[in-house]
């Protein structure tokens, strides 16, 4: 995961390092392990992750709801 430039991207209660399993919000799977090739989402205060999957085959509309400040 990155952050914005100047933000701190310091860990919050929503981490993936807690005791809930995370799991993808599109398709469901499980994660095991690492969390490498799988994509962090916050909208409306709240984390979403995508499997390595559904990201590749979303990565348009992940894109598009990009802030300005990225590009």
């Amino acid at each position: 995961m990155t952050s914005l430039p100047g933000s701190s991207g310091g860990e919050d209660a929503d981490s993936p390092t807690d005791s809930r399993p995370v799991v993808c919000a599109r398709c469901g799977t499980r994660a095991e392990g690492t969390l490498l090739t799988w994509t962090c989402s916050v909208e409306n205060g709240t984390r979403h992750y995508l499997c390595d999957t559904c990201a590749r085959e979303n990565l348009r509309a992940i894109e598009g709801r990009l802030d300005p400040a990225w590009w």
